[in-house]
């Protein structure tokens, strides 16, 4: 009888134990923890309190819809360093050895006078004839070229037919030596040179057609003008346009005849 209660009584004293002991070791664990969340707390007091960091990627999207798109890159983009990082501008084939304004390009075999303008002797005249003089009938026949961009011509009337000045059968421009009927650089020219004699000129802007209302040079006041429309449209490109284009232009120059004055 007693063997039998004691039997039976075994099996709830173990597991009261198993439950003590389950009980036991959740306590400790929650004591540690107690301990660990204190140790945390006075070390977070000692340490001076971090600022709370803003979230970026609601910052952004604020920024996106407030200022838009490139407001928001232009603030998220860093800033560039001191200006004097710049070292220039790249080298661009397109611009070599062009003006621009920026300064004058001399060529080492050509004669410059006084005024800027520069010119080659490729032909010589007739060495008997004295030069034009004021109030001479000078006839020239003249090609012309945009030389400061890309070489367009604007008048090239014997071109198709080989080369400049073969052709006899054409009308050649006739003006007055000493009446500004033409441009300064072929005034000066034609001035110094004698009859069957050709020239190829540099022409500054300054020397060319003059200033028009809007400031810029028209060809369409002075003399001599292209034949053809397309060439009248080639040379107003260049002299009309508002960028940087350089206006310098390259005249080859034939006198024909001097009528002289009587």
């Amino acid at each position: 009888m007693i063997q039998a209660q004691a039997a039976s009584t075994a099996p709830a004293a173990a597991a009261a134990h198993r439950r003590r002991a389950t009980v036991a070791s959740v306590c400790d664990a929650r004591q540690r923890r107690r301990v660990c969340a204190r140790a945390t707390d006075n070390s977070d007091a000692a340490a001076p309190a971090e600022p709370t960091p803003q979230p970026r990627r609601a910052t952004l999207l604020s920024l996106l819809s407030a200022t838009g798109l490139a407001s928001a890159a232009a603030l998220v983009r860093p800033l560039p360093q001191a200006r004097a990082e710049v070292k220039g501008y790249e080298p661009m084939a397109a611009l070599r050895d062009k003006d621009y304004g920026k300064s004058r390009m001399n060529y080492p075999d050509y004669e410059r006078t006084a005024s800027g303008l520069q010119y080659k002797e490729l032909r010589a005249g007739d060495a008997s004839a004295a030069p034009p003089q004021s109030g001479d009938l000078c006839v020239i026949d003249f090609d012309g070229y945009t030389i400061g961009y890309y070489g367009r011509p604007f008048e090239a009337r014997n071109k198709p037919k080989g080369s400049s000045f073969v052709d006899d059968d054409k009308d050649f421009y006739r003006f007055t030596l000493g009446k500004d009927k033409v441009i300064p650089a072929i005034e000066e020219a034609i001035a110094d040179m004698r009859p069957g004699a050709i020239r190829r000129l540099i022409v500054p802007v300054e020397l060319g057609y003059p200033l028009g209302k809007n400031g810029l040079p028209d060809s369409r006041l002075g003399n001599p003008q292209p034949t053809t429309f397309a060439g009248r449209r080639a040379l107003d490109f260049v002299l009309q346009n508002q960028g940087l284009i350089d206006k310098t232009l390259l005249f080859d120059v034939e006198l024909v005849r001097v009528d002289r004055a009587k």
